[in-house]
């Protein structure tokens, strides 16, 4: 809580949880916080026609049933998670009137949508050695064909639980819940340090 100037009550500023740290130098992949993105956690039947239909009509895309995948139209992306559960991604000032939409349009439907912005922070992993970076945190090989552009999945990552989303070939978003942000940072800065890099990581 903050007291602006010219306030005469205390209101509520967003800070991220990386807000006040400078971003890392000194590594061969660019690190940096995402800090105005909306999160909303979606849960509801994928076999009940009305739950699919009417998220559809709100967010404009099938929700993804394929395990591991995402679908994305316009600002708006939907991250599948389990087979009754989806992170909606939007614009941070979004998320509060998507979440009124779809608990509107969703009413009498068994379901639930929460805003949950604040839950998590989310770091991008960027740039040649990205998918390295990534590897020597986790057990999984990023190299494998699978991990494709849109490829989302819960992991372990330097022993705390964690989401990735493949953006682009050598571009990750990784997701941490917020009180992790500055330990997955710690982390990922040595891991990228200059002079650490494993050629055979690579792909």
């Amino acid at each position: 809580m903050t007291l602006t100037e010219g306030a005469s009550v205390l209101e509520a500023v967003f800070e991220s949880a990386l807000a006040h740290r400078a971003e890392p130098t000194n590594t061969y992949v660019s690190l940096h916080e995402i800090s105005m993105r909306g999160m909303i956690d979606l849960r509801g039947l994928n076999t009940d026609k009305k739950f699919m239909a009417a998220a559809k009509q709100v967010l404009g895309i099938d929700l993804p049933k394929a395990p591991r995948t995402s679908e994305t139209f316009g600002d708006v992306k939907a991250l599948w998670l389990s087979p009754d559960q989806w992170m909606i991604l939007c614009a941070r000032d979004k998320a509060p009137a998507l979440t009124a939409q779809l608990t509107e349009a969703l009413a009498g439907i068994h379901s639930l949508a929460v805003d949950v912005s604040d839950m998590r922070a989310i770091i991008r992993v960027e740039g040649e050695g990205a998918r390295e970076v990534m590897m020597k945190g986790s057990s999984l090989d990023f190299t494998d064909d699978d991990f494709k552009p849109g490829y989302v999945r819960r992991i372990r990552f330097a022993e705390i639980a964690a989401l990735f989303n493949i953006v682009e070939d050598n571009v990750i978003d990784l997701y941490v819940f917020r009180s992790y942000a500055h330990y997955t940072m710690d982390f990922l800065t040595k891991a990228a340090r200059k002079g650490s890099e494993v050629a055979a990581l690579r792909k």
